[in-house]
C-alpha cells in the first residue's frame, strides 16, 4: 500500500477535493468564504458509499471472494489515501492549534510585563518630576512611550493570533466529522489489513519450513566436504614429510659438493694472490729502473746543456776576436759579420736539404714496397697465376738498382714477395707526407719497358667503345617549361587555391567564444631525423591532436619544394574528428645527398592551416673535454704520476685527433693538410717489389722533428737535435760528442755552429710534464678516449704546460686544456706538516709519533727542538738522532700540560678558544734552512661543578621523603663519564642512579631523594667521581623526625568525578606511642632532642586555600593506642572567578543585540527624514543608550542567583574538559589535648630552630632586550643582607610573513567561504606563547559600537576596523589556531577563513597577535566582499557609507534571479590638468576592474561577460573606453580604461555629464549605471 509522505495545503485540497452534499446541508455556515477546509477527493466519496452497507450487511460473502476486480482495487487504494490524508490533516491542525495557543500565552504574558513596567515607568516619571531631573524625565518618557507602542503592537498581535486560532479549531472540527463520516470504511480497511496479515503468517511459516529443510542439506554438505578435507590434508602431509626427507639427502650431497667447489676456490684465490704480488714486485723493479734511467738521463742533458754552452761561448769569443780583427784593419765589421751570418745559414739549408732528401727517398720506396704488398696480396686473393721468379721485369730491377743506391750497397739483393705487410703506416712517418714531392725520386719511366702487364677490362662495357656517343637532348624538351610552370603559372595557381582554402576556411564560435590559436596539436612538436645515411630509409609516426573546441577537420596540403625529393607522407584522413581525438601520420625519409635539410610540412583544417617543421640532420662530431685544467699538486722531484683526460664525442660522426703541446709549431691548419695527404691515392707507377728496402734503413736514433717543415729561421739545426735528443733515449749514443758528427759526418770539421737560443736546450716544463703513449687515433661517434698525462717532476718549482687538441674535421674547433703541478726538492720531509692532538685535559699526558722521511742517499743528523716557552710542558725524544738513506726516523711526542700553560705559551695560546699552536723545528745537518712543523691541541680543564655545594633538606620524618635538586655542570669541551658512588641507605639520586656520561659545557639535573629511616642529625657528602678519578663533593644535612602519630595512608588517589559531583575516601590517625622504654621500639623525637611523652597527641590538617578538598575532622586529639577516622572528600567546582568572567561577555552579547535592535527600529521610525536629522539623532540618543546599558553592567554585575549567572555556568559545564589536580596537605601534630589550650592562645605546634630555611620569590619583567642588575637589602635586627640581582632581557622578535599587514581575502559568494594563510616566524633564542585575538569579539567592541561612525568624524578614514558582520551572530572570519607555543627559530602558519553570509562591500575585522598575554606583537587588518552573483565591478567614486543600514535586506531569491532589473550607479569622475605651458596635457584616465568569482556552485557559464553601451556618443563627447567588452575567466579581474580629452566644444565652467551602461553576464544579467563627470582644473 503506498502512503502519501507529503503534505498537502488547503488549496490543493479544496481544488481536488469537492465537499460532500451531506456536509453541506447540516453545516451551512461552512459556506463563509472566509473559513477553507481540505476536502476530499470524488474517488474516495464513490469508494465509501457501498462499502459500509457491504461490510454490514453481507461480511461472509466479501471474504468467500477469491478475486477482486480492478475497479475494487483502484476504490480501495483511493481510500486508504483519503484517510491517511485526513490523519496528516488533523495531526497538522492539531500541532498548529497548540504552537497558536503557546504564541496567544506568550502574548499576553508581554502584555502583562509591559503593563508593568508602564507602571513603574509612570512611578519613575512622577518621581524625577519631583525631583525636578527634567533630563531624566525625557528619557522616561520616551521609553514609556516605546513601551505604549510595543504595547498597542501586543494587543494587535493578539487580536490575529485569536483569530488564527478560530479558524483553526474550526477547521479541525470540520475535519473531525469527515473522519466519522469515513469510519466505516476504516474499520473495513483494518479487518482487510488482518486478513492480509494472517495469510503472510501462513506464507512466513511455510517458508521457514522449506528454510528448515535446505539448512538441513546444507549441513550434511557441508559434513561432507569436511570428509574429504580431512582426507586430503592427511594425503598432503604425507607427500609433505616425503619432499622434507628428499630435501634433507639432497642438502647433504649438496654440502658435500660445495665444500669441494669451496677449497678448489680457495686454492685458485692464493695462486692469484701469489700472481699478483709477483706482478707487483716485477712493477716495483720497474720503477727503480725507471728511476735509474731518468737519474741517467738528468746527468747527461747537463753534460749537453753544458756542452752547448761552451760551443755557444767558444762562437761569441771567435766572433768578437774577428770583429775586433776587422776594426783593427779599418774595416766594416757589421758587415762582414752579417756577410758571415748569411753563408752559415745557407750551409745549414743546403745540409739540411740533402738530410731531407735521403729521409723522402727513404720514405718512398717504404711506400712503394708497401703498395706492392698489398697488390700482390690482392692477386693472390683473386688466383692470378704465379709468376717464374726466373722472369723478372725490368721494372723490378730498376727498383732493386735505386734500393742499391740509396742503402750503400754493391751487390743487388734478391727479393720475394712478403706474406704479409701491415696496413697501417707507423704514426712516426706521417709528418713525411707534408714534404712528399716530385723531386724526391728523378727516374725516367717513360722509357722503361714492362712487360707481362695485363689491362683489365670494365664489367659494363659501353663508355669504354670506340663508337660510343654521347646522348644529345632533342630541341622539344629543350623547349618544354620549367619544373612547375613559369612564374604567372605559379601565381594563378596561388591565388585560385587561396580563392577554394577561402571557402574551405571559416571560424568556429562555441558557447560565444571564437577560436583561436593551432586547430591540431602534434606530437612530437618537430620532426627531426637525426644522423642520417645517405641511401637509406627512416619513418617517423606523428600524431595529430585535435585542440579545438569542437568537430574539426584535417587535409594534408604537401611539403615543400625543397623535400620533396626526400620526404615521403602517408596520411589517410580520418573525417570529422571531435575536440581531443588524435590521428597518425606516417613521415617517410630516404635521403639522397648528405646535407642538413629544413622546412614544413603543412596541413589544413576548417579552421585554418598550420604546419610542422621537419628538419633532417647530417652525422656532426660533438666534441669535448671533461676539464680544462688538471692539477697535479705537489710531488717530490724524481717522483711520477698520471692523471687522465677524457675526450667525449657525443656526435653522430667520428674523426681523427691528436694531442699536441700548446707551444709546438704544429696548426690545425697543418695536421688538417697532412691527414689529408696520407690518405690520397699513391701512384701506380711508384710501387717497389724490394723486400730490402721495406723494413727501412732509417737511423732511429736522430729522428728529424717536426721542425724540418719550416724554414730555418724558425729553429736552427741544434735546436731540433735537442729537440729530438730530449724525446728519445740516449741509448745508440756512446758520448756526446758523437751527436754532431752522426747528424752530418762530412761536414762536421767546416760547418760552425750558431749559438743555441736562451742558453738552454729543451723546455723543462714540457719534459716534466708530457703526453701519454695514446695521443692520436680515431674517435668513433658517441664514444670517449681516456688520454693519459704525466707528471715527472725533476726541477724543484711550479710547473705549468698547455696542450691542445686538433682534429681532421674543419668543423671541430681546437680545444685546449692547461696541466699544472708543484715540484719540491727537500731531503727531509714529514708526512704530516701540522700534528694535531685534538682535546687535551689538563694534567694528562699524551703522546704521539712524528714520522720523518728523507730523499737523500746519504745519512743525516737530526736535532728536534721546542720553542723554549712551552719546554716545561712539551718534549720531544730523543733531540739528537741520525736518519739513514732513503728510510724513516720516528720520534715520540709528550705533552703534558699543565695549569701554568696558558701563561708560559704566551702568544702560542689562546686564552677565549683555548687552542694552542706550538711550532716545532728540526735542524739537519749542513743544511742552511731547517724543517718546521706545528703541535695543535685544544686545552681544556676536567672539572666538573656540583651547585649548590651545600644542600639543607630540613625536618623530615621517616614516613616521607624530601626531593630537592642539584646540578652537574661540565666545564671541559669533552664528554667525562661520572657517578656518584658511596651513597648512603637513606640517599638515592635518579635518574640513573646518578651515573652516566655529560657532554661538554651540559649541565645535567639530578634529584636526590632523602628518607631517614630514624630521628637523628644526618650530616654525609656525596661524592661525584669522574672517568679520571676526580672527585667532587656535596655537603649535606638532616633532621629525621619521628612523629608520635602516623597516617595509615599518605597518598590517597581520588577516581574520575564530575563536576559538582563528590568522591570520598578514608584514612586514620594512628598514636602507637605507648611506653617510654627505647629497648623495645623506636622512641618519637626531633633529632638528637628529647623523646615525646606519652600521652594525649593533638593533630591539625592544613588543606591549601581554595582547594576542592575538604578534610573532616580537621583538628583532633588521639589518645596513646587509639586512632582517629579521617574522612577527604574530593569535589571539584567552578571557580566564581571563570563563571562571573562568562557571564559579563554573555551580557555583552546581549547588550549588543540590544542596541542592534534598538537601532534597527529607530531608523525604521525615522528613514523619511532627511539625514542631517539622522545623524544628529544618531549622535545624541545611541550614545545615552549604551552608556546607561555599560554602566548598569558594570554597576551592578551578574550575581549568584541571577539567570546569567546560572547561564555562565551551564555553558562552563558543558564545555568543561577535564584536567588532573595534586594537592599536598600538611598535618601538624604537637603534644597534649586541644581542649587545654585556652581559646585566646595560637595554637603552635613546633618551633623555629636555628638553620630553618625561608624561601623567597624573586620576579624579572623586563620590557626591552638590556641586561638588568639591581641591589635587594635584607634587613633584620642584627644587620642586613646584600644580594646582587641579575638578569638578562630577550626581546621576542616574530616576523610575519604578510606585508603591510594587511590581509585581503577577495570577493567571495556570500553564503560560501575561502581560506588564506601566513606564517609568524620566531627569530628569538626563546619559545614564544602566542594568542590570536578577533577586534569584533573583543570585551571592548560594545563600548566601541556606541561613538559615531569614521565617516562621519574623519574625512580621510571611511571604513571602520571592524566593519560589515554576518547576520547570523557567527565571525564573517575565522583563524586556526588561537593560541600555542612558538619554539625557537621555527614558524607556525595560520589559517584565516572568510564566511560572509550577506552581500557586502565592507566586510573587515583586525587580528591581533599577543605574546605572554601582555604584548601586541602584530595588528593585521583582514578585510573582504561578498556579493549574490559571481560578476563585480571595482573602482570610481563611493557613494554609499561603510555602515550597514539595519533596515530588512531583502534577500535574493535563488530560484528566480534569472535578472536584476534595477539599474546599480557608479560615479566616475574625471579632472582633466591643464598647464599653462605650450606642451599638450596628458589625458585624464581612471580605472574600473570587472571580476568573476571562483565558486563551488553549479553554474552553466564558466566566465562572465561584459559589454558597455553608447560608446560613440561617450567618443563624441572626448571619452576612451578599453575594452568595451569582454569575458573574464573565474577568479580572474579585467581593467576597463577610461581617458578624456575635452572636445573642442568643451565649455570649461560647465562639467561635462555623461552615462552608459554596462552589463554584466553571469548566473544573472546585472545592469549598471556608469556616470562619467569629467571636468578641467588648472594645474601649477
Amino acid at each position: 500500500m503506498e502512503e502519501v509522505t507529503r503534505p498537502v495545503s488547503g488549496a490543493e485540497l479544496g481544488d481536488s477535493v469537492p465537499r460532500a452534499p451531506a456536509m453541506e446541508d447540516q453545516h451551512p455556515e461552512q459556506e463563509d468564504p472566509e473559513f477553507e477546509v481540505e476536502t476530499l477527493p470524488r474517488g474516495a466519496e464513490m469508494a465509501v458509499g457501498p462499502r459500509p452497507c457491504g461490510s454490514a450487511k453481507e461480511p461472509g460473502a466479501d471474504a468467500e471472494q477469491t478475486k477482486t476486480s480492478i475497479k475494487d482495487r483502484i476504490q480501495a487504494l483511493r481510500l486508504r489515501q483519503t484517510l491517511e490524508l485526513l490523519d496528516e490533516m488533523q495531526e497538522e491542525k492539531d500541532f498548529s492549534i497548540q504552537r497558536t495557543r503557546e504564541e496567544l500565552s506568550a502574548c499576553r504574558q508581554r502584555m502583562n510585563l509591559l503593563s508593568k513596567q508602564q507602571k513603574n515607568m509612570a512611578a519613575q516619571t512622577a518621581l524625577e518630576r519631583e525631583n525636578n531631573n527634567m533630563a531624566a524625565v525625557g528619557r522616561l518618557q520616551a521609553a514609556s512611550r516605546r513601551l505604549h507602542t510595543e504595547l498597542e503592537n501586543e494587543e494587535a498581535l493578539q487580536s490575529r493570533i485569536t483569530a488564527t486560532l478560530k479558524e483553526n479549531q474550526n477547521a479541525m472540527w470540520h475535519i473531525e466529522l469527515k473522519k466519522v463520516q469515513f469510519e466505516d470504511a476504516r474499520k473495513c480497511i483494518q479487518e482487510e489489513a488482518e486478513a492480509k496479515g494472517r495469510r503472510l503468517q501462513a506464507h512466513a511459516a511455510q517458508q521457514l519450513h522449506k528454510e528448515k529443510e535446505a539448512l538441513g542439506k546444507a549441513e550434511r554438505n557441508r559434513l561432507l566436504r569436511t570428509r574429504k578435507s580431512m582426507h586430503l590434508q592427511r594425503e598432503l602431509g604425507l607427500k609433505h614429510q616425503k619432499l622434507l626427507e628428499d630435501a634433507q639427502r639432497n642438502h647433504k650431497v649438496a654440502v658435500k659438493f660445495l665444500k669441494a667447489s669451496l677449497g678448489r676456490i680457495r686454492e685458485r684465490e692464493q695462486k692469484e694472490e701469489t700472481e699478483s704480488r709477483e706482478h707487483m714486485k716485477r712493477r716495483m723493479d720497474a720503477v727503480l729502473a725507471l728511476k735509474n734511467n731518468i737519474t741517467a738521463n738528468r746527468e747527461t742533458l747537463r753534460k749537453f746543456q753544458a756542452w752547448g754552452q761552451a760551443r755557444a761561448e767558444l762562437v761569441e769569443q771567435k766572433a768578437q776576436a774577428e770583429k775586433e780583427l776587422i776594426l783593427a784593419q779599418g774595416g766594416d765589421a757589421f758587415r762582414h759579420l752579417i756577410h758571415q751570418h748569411r753563408l752559415q745559414e745557407l750551409e745549414a739549408q743546403k745540409r739540411t736539404f740533402e738530410e731531407e732528401q735521403k729521409l723522402r727517398r727513404l720514405e718512398i720506396v717504404s711506400k712503394i714496397l708497401k703498395e706492392e704488398a698489398k697488390e700482390e696480396n690482392r692477386k693472390k686473393k683473386q688466383h692470378r697465376p704465379a709468376r717464374t721468379t726466373e722472369c723478372r721485369t725490368l721494372r723490378d730491377k730498376t727498383w732493386n738498382y735505386i734500393s742499391d743506391i740509396c742503402e750503400g750497397r754493391v751487390e743487388p739483393v734478391t727479393s720475394h714477395y712478403p706474406d704479409e705487410e701491415p696496413e697501417d703506416e707507423p704514426p712516426q712517418h706521417l709528418w713525411l707526407s707534408k714534404a712528399l714531392s716530385t723531386e724526391c725520386v728523378q727516374v725516367d719511366l717513360a722509357d722503361l719497358n714492362i712487360q707481362e702487364e695485363v689491362l683489365a677490362e670494365p664489367e659494363i662495357p659501353g663508355l669504354w667503345s670506340e663508337d660510343y656517343k654521347p646522348y644529345q637532348v632533342p630541341k622539344e624538351e629543350v623547349d618544354q617549361k620549367p619544373v612547375g610552370g613559369t612564374k604567372m603559372d605559379r601565381d594563378i595557381l596561388a591565388r585560385t587555391m587561396e580563392q577554394l582554402r577561402s571557402g574551405i576556411i571559416h571560424k568556429q564560435v562555441v558557447s560565444g567564444r571564437e577560436f583561436k590559436g593551432r586547430p591540431f596539436n602534434s606530437k612530437p612538436e618537430v620532426i627531426h631525423f637525426k644522423d642520417f645515411d645517405v641511401g637509406k630509409v627512416y619513418k617517423k609516426k606523428i600524431t595529430l591532436i585535435n585542440a579545438t573546441y569542437t568537430i574539426n577537420y584535417c587535409k594534408l596540403v604537401g611539403v615543400e619544394e625543397t623535400l620533396r625529393d626526400f620526404i615521403y607522407i602517408d596520411f589517410d584522413p580520418p573525417g570529422p574528428m571531435s575536440a581531443g581525438m588524435s590521428c597518425e601520420v606516417l613521415v617517410t625519409f630516404k635521403p639522397m645527398i648528405n646535407k642538413d635539410l629544413e622546412g614544413n610540412v603543412s596541413f589544413l583544417a576548417q579552421t585554418g592551416s598550420f604546419s610542422i617543421p621537419l628538419k633532417c640532420s647530417t652525422k656532426k662530431c660533438s666534441l669535448s673535454l671533461d676539464r680544462e685544467l688538471i692539477d697535479f699538486g705537489s710531488y717530490t722531484v724524481g717522483e711520477t704520476t698520471t692523471q687522465t683526460i677524457t675526450l667525449t664525442n657525443t656526435g653522430g660522426l667520428g674523426t681523427k685527433f691528436r694531442f699536441l703541446v700548446a707551444s709546438d709549431n704544429y696548426g690545425t691548419e697543418d695536421y688538417e693538410a697532412i691527414l689529408k695527404m696520407e690518405e690520397q691515392k699513391r701512384p701506380e707507377n711508384m710501387r717497389g717489389t724490394l723486400r730490402s728496402m721495406a723494413s727501412g734503413t732509417v737511423d732511429h736514433g736522430i729522428v728529424p722533428s717536426q721542425s724540418s717543415l719550416f724554414t730555418f729561421e724558425d729553429k736552427s739545426i741544434y735546436e731540433k737535435i735537442i729537440t729530438s735528443f730530449s724525446e728519445t733515449p740516449f741509448e745508440g749514443f756512446e758520448s756526446v760528442a758523437d751527436l754532431p758528427s752522426r747528424w752530418d759526418p762530412e761536414k762536421q770539421d767546416e760547418a760552425e755552429v750558431p749559438p743555441v737560443a736562451n742558453g738552454a736546450g729543451p723546455n723543462e716544463e714540457q719534459m716534466e710534464i708530457t703526453l701519454g703513449e695514446l695521443t692520436e687515433g680515431e674517435i668513433g661517434p658517441f664514444s670517449s678516449i681516456r688520454v693519459p698525462i704525466i707528471f715527472t717532476p725533476t726541477i724543484p718549482g711550479q710547473v705549468e704546460a698547455r696542450f691542445k687538441v686538433a682534429f681532421k674535421n674543419p668543423q671541430s674547433p681546437t680545444l685546449y686544456f692547461r696541466a699544472v703541478g708543484l715540484a719540491v726538492d727537500v731531503p727531509v720531509w714529514l708526512p704530516r706538516p701540522s700534528v694535531d692532538l685534538k682535546i687535551c685535559m689538563f694534567d694528562r699526558l699524551y703522546q704521539d709519533s712524528i714520522l720523518v722521511h728523507t730523499r737523500s742517499k746519504a745519512a743525516l743528523r737530526l736535532k728536534f727542538e721546542v720553542c723554549k716557552e712551552l719546554r716545561g710542558h712539551m718534549e720531544l725524544l730523543p733531540e739528537t738522532g741520525y736518519i739513514q738513506a732513503m728510510s724513516t726516523y720516528s720520534v715520540q711526542l709528550k705533552f703534558l700540560p699543565r695549569l701554568s700553560l696558558p701563561e708560559d705559551a704566551g702568544k702560542y695560546f689562546d686564552k677565549d678558544s683555548r687552542v694552542l699552536e706550538a711550532p716545532m723545528t728540526i735542524r739537519v745537518a749542513d743544511q742552511i734552512k731547517p724543517v718546521e712543523f706545528t703541535v695543535q691541541a685544544v686545552v681544556t680543564t676536567s672539572d666538573l661543578e656540583l651547585n649548590p655545594s651545600e644542600v639543607d633538606f630540613g625536618y623530615c620524618t621517616v614516613y616521607e621523603a624530601i626531593r630537592t635538586e642539584i646540578n652537574l655542570s661540565n666545564h671541559s669541551l669533552l664528554p667525562q663519564m661520572f657517578g656518584f658512588v658511596g651513597l648512603p641507605k637513606f640517599v638515592d639520586i635518579q635518574p640513573n642512579d646518578g651515573f652516566g656520561t655529560i657532554m661538554p659545557l651540559e649541565t645535567l639535573q639530578f634529584d636526590v631523594i632523602f628518607q631517614p629511616a630514624k630521628a637523628r642529625e644526618y650530616n654525609f657528602e656525596l661524592v661525584c667521581k669522574s672517568e679520571i678519578n676526580r672527585c667532587f663533593k656535596v655537603s649535606c644535612r638532616a633532621v629525621g623526625v619521628l612523629p608520635p602519630l602516623e597516617l595509615s595512608h599518605y597518598q590517597i588517589k581520588f577516581p574520575a568525578t564530575p563536576l559538582y559531583d563528590t568522591s570520598v575516601a578514608t584514612l586514620y590517625v594512628i598514636n602507637s606511642h605507648l611506653s617510654m622504654n627505647k629497648l623495645t621500639h623506636s622512641l618519637p623525637r626531633i633529632g638528637s632532642e628529647e623523646a615525646t611523652p606519652v600521652g594525649p597527641t593533638s593533630f591539625e590538617f592544613l588543606p591549601p586555600p581554595n582547594s576542592p578538598i575538604t578534610i573532616s575532622p580537621l583538628v583532633g586529639t588521639v589518645l596513646p593506642g587509639k586512632r582517629c577516622l579521617v574522612q577527604v572528600s574530593f569535589r571539584p567546582v567552578l571557580s566564581h572567578e571563570a563563571i562571573v568572567g562568562e557571564a559579563v561577555q554573555i551580557m555583552t552579547k546581549e547588550m549588543e543585540s540590544k542596541f542592534r535592535k534598538d537601532t534597527f527600529a529607530l531608523k525604521k521610525d525615522l528613514w523619511k527624514q532627511t539625514m542631517s536629522a539622522v545623524r544628529i539623532h544618531t549622535k545624541d540618543r545611541p550614545t545615552r543608550m549604551s552608556i546607561s546599558h555599560v554602566a548598569t553592567l558594570h554597576k551592578q554585575g551578574p550575581v549568584n542567583s541571577s539567570v546569567q549567572y546560572e547561564v555562565a555556568k551551564a555553558n562552563l559545564i558543558r564545555n568543561f574538559q577535564g584536567k588532573f589536580d595534586k594537592f599536598v596537605v600538611p598535618c601538624v601534630v604537637a603534644s597534649g589535648d586541644i581542649k587545654d589550650w585556652k581559646a585566646s592562645e595560637p595554637l603552635s605546634f613546633s618551633k623555629l630552630h636555628s638553620g630553618e630555611t625561608q624561601v623567597l620569590e624573586l620576579s624579572f619583567s623586563p620590557h626591552e632586550s638590556i641586561m638588568a642588575q639591581e641591589t635587594l637589602n635584607i634587613i633584620t635586627k642584627r644587620g642586613t643582607l646584600t644580594l646582587t640581582i641579575m638578569g638578562t632581557g630577550v626581546a621576542s622578535m616574530i616576523t610575519c610573513s604578510i606585508e603591510g599587514n594587511v590581509l585581503n581575502m577577495g570577493y567571495v559568494i556570500a553564503r560560501e567561504s575561502v581560506s588564506s594563510s601566513f606564517k609568524l616566524q620566531n627569530d628569538s633564542s626563546l619559545p614564544i606563547k602566542f594568542w590570536v585575538q578577533l577586534e569584533s569579539l573583543s570585551s571592548t567592541r560594545a563600548e566601541a559600537r556606541q561613538k559615531l561612525p569614521q565617516f562621519l568624524t574623519s574625512v580621510a578614514q571611511r571604513t571602520e576596523i571592524v566593519g560589515t558582520q554576518n547576520h547570523n551572530g557567527q565571525s564573517v572570519f575565522s583563524v586556526t589556531p588561537v593560541e600555542g607555543l612558538m619554539l625557537p627559530g621555527k614558524a607556525q602558519d595560520f589559517t584565516v577563513t572568510f564566511s560572509p553570509d550577506h552581500e557586502s562591500l565592507y566586510y573587515s575585522d583586525r587580528l591581533q597577535v599577543v605574546l605572554f598575554e601582555k604584548r601586541v606583537s602584530h595588528r593585521i587588518l583582514l578585510q573582504g566582499a561578498a556579493r549574490e552573483h559571481m560578476m563585480f565591478v571595482e573602482g570610481g567614486d563611493a557613494l554609499d557609507v561603510p555602515v550597514e543600514s539595519l533596515t530588512a535586506m531583502a534577500t535574493s531569491d535563488p530560484d528566480h534571479r534569472e535578472e536584476s532589473d534595477e539599474l546599480k550607479p557608479i560615479l566616475v569622475t574625471l579632472d582633466y590638468v591643464q598647464s599653462d605651458m605650450d606642451t599638450p596635457a596628458p589625458p585624464a584616465t581612471r580605472e574600473l576592474h570587472v571580476g568573476c568569482i571562483r565558486t563551488t556552485q553549479p553554474s552553466a557559464k564558466k566566465t562572465g561577460e561584459f559589454s558597455l553601451d553608447s560608446l560613440t556618443w561617450l567618443q563624441h563627447k572626448g571619452f576612451t573606453i578599453e575594452p568595451s567588452r569582454g569575458s573574464v575567466e573565474r577568479g580572474q579581474t579585467k581593467t576597463i580604461s577610461i581617458s578624456w580629452v575635452p572636445p573642442a566644444d568643451f565649455d570649461p565652467d560647465h562639467p561635462l555629464l555623461a552615462w552608459a551602461l554596462l552589463q554584466l553576464r553571469g548566473d544573472v544579467k546585472e545592469t549598471y549605471k556608469v556616470i562619467f563627470v569629467a571636468s578641467v582644473v588648472t594645474g601649477p
